[in-house]
């Protein structure tokens, strides 16, 4: 629940329990919280620390695992190639199996899910924050915190078995289902449905999938054959 107060836009949540909830629970629910707030900027500037050092570092270096469980705890052995950039890595969850291009970054503000075996192309951004449209209600202002201004983030969840081309941008409360591939260059702010090939901006279904589409049955593809 939500209560607003109308003249400085202050916003009281309250969690299950009927308790005043902390900014990183609103963040997480989706309410309007403080990004200025002590915990939250603590971690960030952990996890923006975190992937400066990553991609400072040579691709075979071992140290590059130890900074990814501390910035990724829930990484799940993916690959990410780096550069990466994430805003919290904590709220990002990885499948098996799944491989990130050069470039990878992730707002997430809100959780972000990846299925299994997810192939995420150079200069992937998954961004969950929102912002308000008004201008006099985005504009920056001193809060008890500092400096600050008036967010909410939407969840993003990627499903299992797809491709995002290079360039794909992924916005906040997007569901993109299992097996899809999204076209290079994409803006995808709608749910996208499980096995089609979609691209634009906006993102929108082009076709559905087929056992045509097979590597197998395209000619020239093999050198033996």
């Amino acid at each position: 629940m939500c209560a607003k107060r109308v003249e400085n836009i202050a916003i009281i949540c309250y969690n299950g329990n009927g308790e005043h909830m902390t900014e990183k629970e609103k963040m997480l629910a989706g309410c309007i919280y403080d990004p200025a707030d002590k915990v939250l900027a603590e971690r960030r500037t952990l996890a923006h620390n975190l992937c400066t050092r990553y991609n400072a570092l040579c691709e075979d270096d071992p140290m590059r695992v130890q900074i990814l469980q501390q910035l990724v705890p829930h990484l799940n052995g993916a690959y990410l190639q780096g550069p990466i950039f994430f805003d919290y890595g904590e709220n990002t969850r990885f499948g098996t199996n799944c491989y990130a291009n050069f470039n990878l970054t992730v707002l997430d503000c809100a959780p972000v899910t990846l299925g299994d075996n997810v192939f995420v192309g150079c200069g992937v951004s998954l961004v969950t924050p929102m912002h308000p449209l008004l201008p006099d209600e985005r504009q920056m202002y001193l809060g008890p915190n500092g400096l600050t201004d008036r967010e909410y983030a939407r969840p993003i969840v990627i499903g299992s078995n797809c491709w995002l081309a290079s360039n794909v941008t992924v916005c906040g409360g997007v569901t993109i289902g299992e097996g899809c591939v999204i076209g290079a260059g994409s803006v995808v702010t709608r749910n996208i449905p499980s096995g089609v090939f979609a691209a634009g901006s906006p993102c929108r279904v082009i076709r559905k999938l087929s056992p045509e589409d097979s590597i197998y049955k395209k000619h020239g593809l093999f050198a033996d054959k």
